[in-house]
C-alpha cells in the first residue's frame, strides 16, 4: 500500500496572539522573523501513516507539500521519521493558495506519483486558517472516496480500514479504490520525535520538486481571493451597579438583554 501524507508549512500555531500582525498589504499575516512549523493535524496524519508502516514493512509513505523552498523543512522532518519519499510543488515566494486551488495543485502532484497512492491523508484542518476544505475538495478532484475524522489505520483482512470519530463514538470504515482521509487528533496519533542522527541524514536526502508548469497548471487561477485580514478588537467596559438587590438585579438583566 502507498500512503501519501499532505502537509502544510504554517505559522507556528503556539505563537502568543499578541505577536500576530497584519502584513502591509492588509491581506495576509506578517510572517517575517516568525517561526513556522507543520500543521498540528498534519502531524497526526504523519504519525498515523508511520504507525501503519511500522505494522507492515511493505507500506510506502510519501510526504507532500505545496509551498516555497522553506517548506521543505517539514518534508525533511517526515524523512527523518522514516517516510521513504518527499515531494514539493514549488510555489515560488507565495505563502500558499486558497483551499480549493491547493486541492487542485495537490491532486495534480498526486497524479504524478508512481505507484499511485491507495490512500491520501490530510489534516482535518490546516492549523492556520482552520477551514477544513482541502480534504473533501481533494477527494472530489481525484474522484476518490472521502472519509472524515479518521484517527487510526487498522488491518482488515487483506486490506486496511480507518477508525473514524463520529457523533456517538467511532466507526470502522473500509474503502475500495482510492480514498482521501481527513485526520483528527487522538492519543494514538501523537507525532513521535525524530532522532538527531535521522534529522541530519534527512538533510542529505533528495526531494522531488514539481513546478506548476510540470503539473500542467502554468495558467492556474485562484478559486478565491482574500480581500482583507484584520485582527479582532477587544473592548472592555466596567460598570458598578448600585442600589437595593432587586434594583441591581433588574439593572443587570436589562444590560444582559442589551448585550445579547
Amino acid at each position: 500500500m502507498h500512503i501519501v501524507v499532505c502537509m502544510k508549512h504554517i505559522l507556528d500555531y503556539e505563537l502568543p496572539p499578541a505577536s500576530i500582525r497584519v502584513a502591509s498589504d492588509g491581506k495576509s499575516v506578517a510572517e517575517e522573523g516568525q517561526p513556522r512549523t507543520m500543521g498540528p493535524f498534519d502531524q497526526n496524519a504523519l504519525e498515523m501513516a508511520l504507525k501503519a508502516k511500522d505494522a507492515d514493512e511493505s507500506i510506502q509513505v510519501t510526504v507532500l507539500t505545496a509551498g516555497p523552498a522553506p517548506s521543505e523543512e517539514i518534508l525533511r522532518k517526515g524523512l527523518a521519521l522514516t517516510a521513504q519519499k518527499a515531494v514539493r510543488v514549488d510555489l515560488g515566494q507565495s505563502l500558499g493558495p486558497d483551499s480549493l486551488t491547493a486541492a487542485r495543485i495537490l491532486a495534480a502532484a498526486i497524479g504524478k506519483l508512481d505507484p499511485a497512492p491507495d490512500v491520501i491523508l490530510v489534516g482535518r484542518q490546516s492549523g492556520d486558517w482552520d477551514q477544513g476544505v482541502v480534504g473533501p475538495a481533494l477527494a472530489e478532484e481525484l474522484g476518490a472516496s472521502f472519509i472524515p475524522l479518521g484517527f487510526q489505520l487498522v488491518k482488515e483482512g487483506d486490506g486496511w480500514a480507518v477508525l473514524a470519530q463520529e457523533e456517538n463514538g467511532q466507526a470502522k470504515v473500509a474503502w475500495q479504490g482510492q480514498a482521501v482521509v481527513s485526520i483528527t487528533n487522538h492519543e494514538s496519533n501523537v507525532l513521535r520525535l525524530p532522532k538527531l542522527k535521522d534529522l541530519m541524514a534527512a538533510r542529505r536526502q533528495s526531494i522531488d520538486t514539481f513546478s506548476l508548469a510540470d503539473l500542467g497548471l502554468a495558467d492556474l487561477e485562484a478559486a478565491s481571493e482574500t480581500v482583507a485580514v484584520s485582527l479582532p478588537k477587544r473592548q472592555k467596559e466596567c460598570e458598578f451597579l448600585e442600589g437595593e438587590p432587586e434594583e441591581v438585579g433588574r439593572a443587570l438583566a436589562e444590560r444582559l438583554r442589551r448585550w445579547i
